[in-house]
């Protein structure tokens, strides 16, 4: 789906929840969902950045965004379920959630993992998306057609050495998505993985700091394949990881 075209009004009438929107694939991929139509929710730890995107949206003409300021590092069973009773409450329905939050933590062998550093990549990357995922369902039930995306990762399918916690992580999510889309099975709600692959982002730049950049895809390269799993052409896909770039 990397050469997909989405119509303009693709979105048109969706509220998306975008987790991670204030940097990176997230940010673009909230713009991307704005310009197609949908109205979009901006989860984010930093809320400057997460103004920032809200002003680009309304400059390009997008519907009015929500912002969500929240670290999902320290967030807890609570705040999900607010965030679920709020969105209910605003919107009246959920369309669409994009699992994009995550950590690296820092590379190196397992052996030498620091156990903090463990806990918090798990925190983020694994339970905090299992439980903000959980306590969307009962808005995602409300819509017609609704999409979750997790997000994967190449060392999530194939262990590699030094990724250590990281690639954990994205074990898990492959693991999670494939379990919740048996789960969900023919109903209103698909879920599915995107592999975004090397991305040009400030979390890649921070384990790979001599890296020619120029060489490596930019975030806006990604989304036609985000664009596919959240518009309603997708909506006979379940249970599938798809690379967003093609494999070299």
């Amino acid at each position: 789906m990397q050469t997909y075209k989405a119509a303009d009004n693709a979105l048109q009438d969706k509220v998306i929840l975008v987790t991670g929107a204030g940097d990176g694939i997230g940010r673009v991929a909230a713009i991307t969902y704005a310009k197609h139509g949908a109205t979009v929710i901006l989860l984010g730890k930093t809320t400057s950045k997460l103004e920032a995107v809200y002003d680009e949206i309304i400059a390009i003409g997008g519907p009015k965004p929500a912002i969500v300021p929240m670290d999902l590092k320290g967030a807890s069973k609570q705040n999900f379920r607010d965030l679920g009773a709020t969105i209910e409450q605003q919107f009246g329905k959920l369309d669409g959630l994009l699992n994009n939050a995550g950590i690296i933590g820092s590379l190196g062998p397992l052996e030498h993992f620091c156990s903090s550093t463990f806990d918090n990549i798990m925190k983020v990357n694994v339970t905090a998306q299992a439980m903000i995922t959980k306590y969307m369902f009962p808005v995602l039930r409300k819509s017609p057609s609704a999409a979750i995306i997790f997000t994967s990762s190449g060392v999530g399918r194939q262990g590699r050495e030094f990724w250590g916690a990281y690639a954990i992580s994205k074990f898990a999510v492959e693991g999670m998505m494939q379990t919740w889309a048996c789960e969900v099975g023919k109903t209103n709600i698909r879920i599915n993985c995107i592999n975004p692959g090397a991305t040009h982002t400030a979390m890649r730049a921070s384990v790979y700091p001599g890296e020619d950049r120029d060489k490596l895809a930019c975030p806006e390269d990604l989304m036609p394949t985000y664009l596919y799993l959240m518009s309603d052409d997708s909506k006979d896909v379940n249970g599938q990881s798809l690379d967003a770039q093609t494999k070299k």
